[in-house]
């Protein structure tokens, strides 16, 4: 399994570090990584090819069936395991976003001040400027 790419936004990466302080995280995020890939199809596929080809149980395969049928269960947990892990980090980025969007809304009305401010100013500058000239 490759490497996980270490995240640039500090917030997702601050989200990974958690998750790899905790083993259940980590083991979660192992199995949904590998169950998620194609060797895992391929491993099933070459499970089934033998299971029919060695002859392991006769047609209509209950032991096979209830096998796949756990399978799917756990499989289902790990796929719910990973939404919840996927809505934590949108959580953290919506989270970060909404800050930013605080702190540009801060900034903007300052710089509306500022510009107020500058233009009293232009405005005092101006007058006098004409009054001079009188």
């Amino acid at each position: 399994m490759p490497a996980r790419r270490q995240p640039v936004n500090p917030v997702l990466a601050a989200n990974a570090r958690e998750r790899d302080v905790d083993l259940q995280a980590r083991a979660a995020d192992a199995i949904t990584g590998f169950t998620g890939s194609m060797p895992f199809v391929y491993l099933h596929a070459i499970w089934f090819a033998c299971w029919f080809a060695f002859g392991v149980e006769k047609f209509p395969y209950g032991l096979l069936t209830m096998i796949v049928s756990l399978e799917a269960i756990f499989l289902t947990a790990f796929v719910m395991i990973s939404q919840n892990r996927a809505d934590a980090r949108r959580e953290a980025l919506a989270d970060q976003e909404w800050q930013l969007v605080q702190e540009e809304g801060k900034q903007n009305e300052q710089l509306l001040v500022m510009s107020r401010q500058i233009l009293e100013l232009t405005r005092n500058v101006h007058e006098r400027v004409a009054d001079g000239e009188r």
